[in-house]
């Protein structure tokens, strides 16, 4: 028997073996300071690893920032030297062994930087000078809460800059054996800032129309596919919406699916090869339906609106609501968060509901 789950999928010369991905999921688990600064720990192995185990087609790392202020919190991952290059080369490798993909997701926070863990006191920020704190960055002086530090606006040269980080973190994400380089332009970190009127007041190349909005991602993703090898994909996560403009209640004006559906055109042109189709996480208290599958539409609307490969993600849980996304063609693959933290075998128990014979590790061989 046969599911679209369980088909392959090719992207430029990479074949992954079947649509089942993990999507990012920040672990809070990385030394805050000192030479193991953003190095991934035996933590986000086994994180990563069993998931791998239990089948996952493709496993997407939690965003890994481009340099210690691109951080959400102290204690995020991240590619600025080789000392973290070294340690994800041990990850990427099992991960290739157990035939799994391994993809990194690049990622600067911007205003949204400088945080607690999610698990002590809600994620609350952290001021700059206590603790590990810092001042955050962004597109506008515009803080992200009531008790956000307020972000300093960036200058056209610290944007230059931080293109440059998003390559260097690239070619050492390269080195270090990932085979997909996913852009974080999503959940109100730096690039969704741009994107956004709400977040982006700026009057210079940067602000104002879509097309100056857009320029900052534009340049990330050309100077990250320059980097990146011709014959691997390069993805971007985007919020299809910031889920203000849709909501005739709130007078925010924001990123919308129609921002979206003319944003993928220029991806595409600009070499990425796939939209993974989030929402959300730039305007607090955003009016968000968060039933199962609410954000599927929106990756339905770019594949057939456009010419962009996409993934959906959001609530999706169960075997065949996942098989059915992709056998209706709403989408070309999934990305699992929440539920493969619940269940980090998804994949072999999607297979066996499913009626799929996959293969397994040789030593687990009597359990599968």
């Amino acid at each position: 028997m046969s599911a679209a789950l369980f088909e392959p999928y090719t992207l430029r010369s990479l074949t992954i073996p079947n649509r089942v991905w993990m999507a990012p999921m920040c672990q809070y688990s990385a030394a805050p300071d000192g030479p193991e600064q953003g190095v991934p720990t035996d933590w986000h192995f086994q994180h990563l690893a069993a998931r791998a185990v239990g089948g996952t087609g493709l496993i997407l790392t939690e965003a890994t920032a481009v340099s210690p202020e691109g951080r959400i919190s102290p204690y995020d991952l991240g590619l600025w030297n080789s000392a973290q290059t070294d340690s994800f080369r041990r990850i990427t490798s099992f991960l290739k062994s157990q035939g799994t993909v391994p993809g990194v997701q690049i990622a600067h926070a911007g205003r949204k930087a400088s945080t607690e863990r999610t698990w002590v006191d809600r994620g609350a920020p952290i001021p700059p000078g206590d603790g590990y704190g810092w001042t955050p960055v962004g597109p506008s002086p515009l803080p992200f809460g009531e008790t956000s530090t307020v972000p300093e606006e960036l200058s056209t040269e610290r944007i230059e800059e931080i293109v440059e980080q998003f390559a260097a973190t690239a070619r050492r994400a390269l080195a270090a054996g990932f085979e997909v380089a996913e852009i974080h332009g999503a959940h109100g970190y730096l690039i969704n800032q741009f994107l956004s009127p709400y977040t982006n007041r700026r009057t210079d190349e940067y602000g104002g129309s879509y097309e100056n909005r857009v320029r900052f991602a534009l340049e990330v993703v050309d100077a990250v596919r320059a980097v990146w090898p011709q014959e691997l994909p390069v993805f971007f996560r985007i919020s299809a919406t910031d889920w203000l403009t849709e909501n005739p209640d709130d007078e925010r004006e924001g990123w919308t699916a129609e921002d979206t559906i003319r944003f993928a055109g220029d991806l595409s042109a600009h070499g990425v090869d796939l939209l993974d189709t989030s929402t959300g996480g730039n305007a607090p208290n955003a009016k968000i339906d968060a039933v199962p599958g609410y954000q599927v539409p929106f990756a339905e609307r770019v594949k057939k609106e456009t010419e962009l490969a996409v993934a959906a993600v959001g609530l999706i849980t169960e075997a065949r609501q996942a098989e059915e996304i992709i056998a209706n063609g709403q989408a070309d693959a999934v990305l699992l968060g929440r539920e493969l933290l619940r269940d980090p075998s998804f994949a072999r128990h999607a297979a066996r509901e499913l009626g799929v014979a996959i293969s397994g590790p040789d030593p687990y061989h009597r359990a599968l």
